[in-house]
């Protein structure tokens, strides 16, 4: 039986609007949230507060002497001595205020939800399995403000100037699976608006995870700046592939994964090169079985946003890191995983159908 591909569809959540509006300004949130921890790290403002209070340290300093102590808790760091033992209290103050309005952020994101999941709670406004799922994603966001500090607690430790890379691309993979889940429910509860043929569920699935492996690469490499390093393209220390003696030269031979700058850097381009290539079969693919269809349309506007991705990543590495850059890479990295998780929602849903 053939399907009409400008079929309407039954609207499936016409009385779902306020939620979405919800879900939406929280994905949004974490978008912004995101951009905030990169321009955090690349100021080197994510160890200047040296406590964690979730309550009390809403309030930041308010006197010359509170300042005082603030800036005294940061020269007891690692980081001061070993690293900013020049640093003045106006400097401080610089990235004291990067820092505390990270944090602000995230309570304020953790406070929206939990509103908006109360009221969906107590309003009965959703069935059970909805209602249990939106609570899953909450301690998801509580997990992840958790792993936030625990990260910030790595680069406080004797000899540390900066947090675990590992545990950094942890802080970011969580955010990105919270990120995912919000757009991927807000997605679910808009109604399709036209019945779409069962085509590329598989390599919407797969397209995904490429998406999740190559944002815990990117940590990586943000992680142990591996980006101010091997700063030409396409060769590498002189050479497409850069010599096992560059790439596994620490021991023992795993912790190159993660601290190796050369061997992490690596990943993340041999990571770009096959997100691309699959985002170009799928495109493909899909305009030979479906053509005309969303999912060809989403699969290519997919692709050209990976194209750009990669332009931009080239000219974030050549330039050697610039803040403005850095953070233009690391905000479309999460575009491209919201439109990821729509494709994937919206293949799901024609294939439900």
């Amino acid at each position: 039986m053939t399907i009409a591909l400008d079929q309407p569809a039954v609207p499936a959540a016409t009385g779902h609007t306020g939620i979405r509006r919800w879900l939406w300004a929280v994905a949004f949130l974490v978008f912004v949230m995101v951009v905030v921890g990169g321009a955090t790290r690349l100021t080197g403002s994510g160890l200047s507060i040296t406590e964690w209070r979730p309550v009390t340290g809403a309030i930041p300093p308010l006197s010359d002497a509170a300042w005082a102590l603030e800036f005294e808790k940061y020269r007891l760091s690692p980081q001061f001595q070993l690293l900013n033992s020049g640093m003045e209290l106006g400097d401080f103050k610089f990235i004291y205020w990067w820092e505390w309005g990270h944090r602000q952020l995230g309570r304020f994101i953790g406070l929206l939800y939990l509103a908006g999941f109360f009221v969906v709670l107590l309003r009965r406004l959703m069935p059970w399995r909805e209602t249990a799922l939106l609570f899953g994603m909450g301690l998801l966001l509580g997990l992840q403000g958790a792993i936030g500090w625990i990260m910030v607690a790595s680069g406080l430790e004797p000899g540390m100037v900066a947090v675990a890379p590992v545990k950094l691309t942890l802080h970011l993979t969580f955010a990105g699976l919270f990120f995912a889940s919000v757009v991927a429910f807000a997605t679910w509860l808009m109604p399709l608006r036209r019945i779409e043929p069962m085509r590329g569920r598989a390599g919407a699935w797969v397209l995904l995870a490429l998406l999740f492996v190559q944002i815990a690469l990117g940590g990586l490499v943000a992680g142990s700046k591996a980006g101010f390093t091997f700063n030409t393209w396409p060769l590498m220390d002189g050479a497409l592939v850069p010599s096992s003696g560059t790439l596994f030269a620490g021991t023992p031979f795993w912790e190159n994964f993660v601290d190796n700058v050369a061997l992490v850097q690596f990943n993340h381009r041999i990571g770009a090169y096959i997100l691309f290539a699959f985002a170009l079969w799928q495109v493909l693919a899909l305009r030979r079985a479906a053509p005309g269809s969303g999912a060809a349309k989403r699969a290519t506007a997919i692709a050209g946003l990976v194209l750009a991705q990669s332009a931009l990543g080239i000219v974030t590495l050549l330039l050697v890191v610039p803040l403005w850059a850095g953070l233009a890479h690391q905000a479309l990295g999460f575009t491209v995983l919201a439109m990821g998780v729509v494709h994937l929602t919206r293949t799901e849903q024609g294939a439900r159908r």
